[in-house]
């Protein structure tokens, strides 16, 4: 295994991206990978992603417009996930990306592979911070690959498209792969607390630091579930959530929810530490809505072919790709499940807290989003995972008084299926497309909303 040399540039508007590399083994000793280094030295990043523009591969021969842009094969960085992106978040990319890539341990180059282009109803509502940040990018789905040396991409509008005057791709277009890197071990400086770049190297002890402190506060925003530093916050059975349910929010359950609390026991949930989440990345601030009235599931797209162990680090690709190459806060779903059936703290701030997401643009306001990691469109979700999503959501639900079986009304921030400011009724456990025109969470899963809420009701004691 190898860590990746590189050097951060501030502030294009793409993004981070590695200008010089050296791979060295990371079997060498702590100080050589955290010792102070000189004036505008190379230093150790654990991760980072290489953004490179899109060429023109062919044009419309009437219009004169792009109508295919991509990279010929090349040899680059080691990467795990892949995605394209470009300026302006508003414009939609109708049309095909497809990429294939060399594996690292084999030397063989993959088939090609479709990413799937409609992602931008993932997301920040309309006219929030967030949103308005002037940072956020238009971009695909990201896709996990494994290990990799050698990518080629193209993408294509579709006929339609082609016949729009001026351009029939969106402007900016660049191809963004993503290393997730491999969290700090324990003991070890907070990751991502050196920087190097253009404009010099930062004061390694401040960016320590900060770092640390973004961890802490990280942490700490989960006090009376775990321990601060916890890789994990333990399950607790029936009787023990109930006390605890009754000790975070006593003041606001009413005195029927006081003699019988319907909410189901707590599962285990990995922490951002456990996952390990460079907390340097993200923005520090947590935002906050005023409860969970419903829970939105989604699949992450990016393909099935993961091995659980790797759950971690396909998650820290999402994170990655969601801060720095999309240009939102943090991760945008509050809660990811993998294939066996694993729950993992998604965006900051608290699990037991109402964390406003990007999940489910122009319903994120008191809701929650579950993301599923993998693809549903034909693919059977795995039991375990189904089973995680009703054990997470009869838990964090019930927190707040939801019945998994329920309706409930949520008023929409626009840019979804609703007119802004409309009160929509949906269910309490919803799939992605009941708030918007898409295909998440995939048909397969979606249809396995059902037994979900049944079991969520079940395990509230309903």
């Amino acid at each position: 295994m190898f860590t990746i040399v590189c050097m951060r540039f501030l502030a294009s508007s793409i993004g981070v991206t590695c200008a010089a590399a050296l791979a060295l083994p990371l079997g060498l000793p702590a100080a050589a990978t955290v010792a102070r280094p000189a004036p505008n030295a190379e230093v150790f990043v654990p991760g980072g992603t290489q953004s490179l523009p899109l060429a023109p591969l062919s044009r419309d021969r009437v219009l004169g417009a792009t109508a295919e842009q991509g990279l010929p094969a090349r040899d680059v960085r080691h990467f795990s996930l892949v995605g394209v992106v470009w300026d302006d978040p508003d414009s939609a990319l109708h049309g095909s990306v497809q990429v294939r890539t060399r594996a690292v341990t084999s030397g063989a180059w993959s088939g090609w592979q479709d990413i799937e282009t409609h992602y931008g109803d993932d997301g920040a509502d309309p006219d929030t911070a967030e949103r308005t940040s002037g940072r956020v990018r238009g971009a695909t789905a990201p896709l996990w690959v494994g290990d990799s040396d050698g990518v080629e991409v193209r993408v294509r509008a579709d006929a339609e498209q082609r016949a729009v005057p001026g351009g029939a791709l969106p402007s900016g277009m660049r191809l963004e792969l993503v290393d997730p890197g491999e969290p700090a071990a324990p003991g070890s400086p907070p990751a991502g607390s050196q920087r190097a770049g253009a404009l010099g190297t930062e004061s390694v002890t401040g960016s320590a630091a900060n770092a640390a402190n973004a961890a802490n506060a990280a942490s700490a925003a989960n006090a009376g579930l775990a321990p601060l530093g916890a890789l994990e916050i333990p399950a607790l059975d029936r009787a023990r959530t109930e006390r605890e349910l009754l000790a975070l929010r006593a003041g606001e359950l009413t005195r029927q929810q006081r003699v019988k609390p319907y909410i189901g026991p707590r599962p285990g949930i990995v922490t951002r530490r456990g996952w390990g989440a460079d907390e340097g990345l993200r923005e520090k601030k947590f935002v906050y809505t005023k409860k969970v009235k419903a829970a939105f599931v989604h699949h992450t797209v990016t393909g099935n072919s993961y091995k659980c162990s790797q759950a971690p680090s396909v998650i820290r690709g999402i994170y990655r790709y969601h801060v720095q190459s999309m240009g939102w806060r943090d991760i945008g779903y509050n809660f990811l499940v993998d294939k066996c059936g694993k729950i993992y703290e998604g965006r900051a701030g608290g699990v037991a807290k109402p964390v406003l997401g990007a999940h489910t643009l122009g319903f994120n306001t008191n809701s929650m989003g579950i993301a599923v990691l993998g693809s549903f469109g034909t693919r059977r979700p795995a039991a375990a995972a189904v089973d995680a999503v009703a054990r997470l959501a009869a838990w964090k639900l019930g927190l707040f008084g939801a019945n998994p079986r329920g309706k409930t009304y949520l008023k929409s921030g626009g840019g979804n299926l609703y007119q802004k400011g409309k009160n929509v009724r949906l269910n309490v456990i919803s799939g992605h497309r009941d708030g918007f025109s898409t295909a998440c969470p995939g048909a397969k899963l979606y249809g396995k909303l059902g037994s979900a809420r049944k079991s969520a009701a079940t395990l509230q004691g309903r």
